[in-house]
């Protein structure tokens, strides 16, 4: 376990902590106020994350809402993106989640389909975000960080 400080302006603080997320398990984020500037001091400790600890698909969706509702979510959060700007992360995670949620369905079904293959494209846009660098199943991944997502809403 370790102790990261991080000074950064107010406006930054959730990039920055999306970003510590998507790297480590992070626990409680404190702050206060910059004594030298206008930015705020962010205090997070955190642990390196366990190396291919990947859960299962239903440990990593329990606490998933429908994926109606999170097809209606990805929907509105495309739509509502002003043109030219780049998708959040939490965009992306939760995109790829819910295609390896549907995916993970067709598989359970035997039905043929291009779910298996949209859920892995998602997950590598959510690795290209990360940089996570290099991930045998692209789809562990977008599960992996689910979970941390989860804990920290």
């Amino acid at each position: 376990m370790f102790e990261i400080r991080i000074i950064c302006e107010p406006a930054d603080r959730e990039a920055v902590v999306s970003g510590l997320q998507s790297r480590f398990d992070i626990g409680l984020v404190r702050s206060s106020f910059s004594r030298t500037s206008s930015g705020e001091r962010l205090y997070i400790t955190a642990d390196l994350p366990a190396a291919d600890v990947w859960p299962s698909p239903e440990d990593a969706y329990a606490l998933a809402p429908s994926i109606v509702r999170e097809i209606g979510w990805t929907a509105r959060a495309a739509a509502e993106r002003p043109f030219g700007t780049a998708a959040t992360r939490e965009f992306w995670l939760r995109k790829a989640a819910v295609l390896d949620r549907i995916a993970l369905a067709d598989e359970r079904e035997d039905a043929p389909g291009d779910a298996a293959e949209a859920a892995t494209e998602a997950a590598r846009r959510l690795i290209d975000l990360d940089r996570a660098g290099v991930i045998r199943n692209p789809r562990h991944y977008t599960r992996q960080q689910y979970v941390r997502w989860t804990k920290h809403q």
